[in-house]
């Protein structure tokens, strides 16, 4: 087993916790939150079916003075409001939300780099 396939493997492993655990802080935190009508609104802006969850999640991850910022610009409706969302749920939410953002980034960017690396014949071949 050479290093490009130890990669591939990590980042397959990655992508299959980060799917079990959309599904998981989704059905714990964004369900709940989305049935409170306080943060029924502050989920932000849903490209696609489920992508509060992702925005939920970005909410507890950033540092906080960059989610005030976003707070305060004319793009808020884009983005969770994290004032709102920290007041409404538990640190075991927030942890959850951490976690999943940061390994679902991870594995994707990873994935890209081992293409772009692949590609850039890196691993020779």
């Amino acid at each position: 087993m050479d290093i490009e396939q130890i990669f591939f493997a990590l980042i397959v492993a990655g992508s299959i916790l980060s799917g079990v655990l959309y599904v998981a802080f989704g059905q714990v935190t964004v369900r709940r939150l989305r049935k409170n009508p306080k943060t029924k609104g502050a989920l932000g802006l849903e490209y696609a079916s489920g992508w509060d969850i992702i925005n939920v999640a970005q909410a507890f991850s950033l540092p906080r003075s960059w989610t005030r910022k976003v707070e305060n610009s004319k793009f808020a409706f884009m983005y969770a409001n994290a004032t709102v969302l920290f007041e409404n749920t538990t640190k075991f939410d927030r942890i959850l939300g951490f976690i999943f953002y940061w390994l679902i980034t991870l594995t994707g960017l990873s994935g890209a780099l081992l293409v772009l690396l692949n590609y850039l014949g890196v691993f020779g071949k």
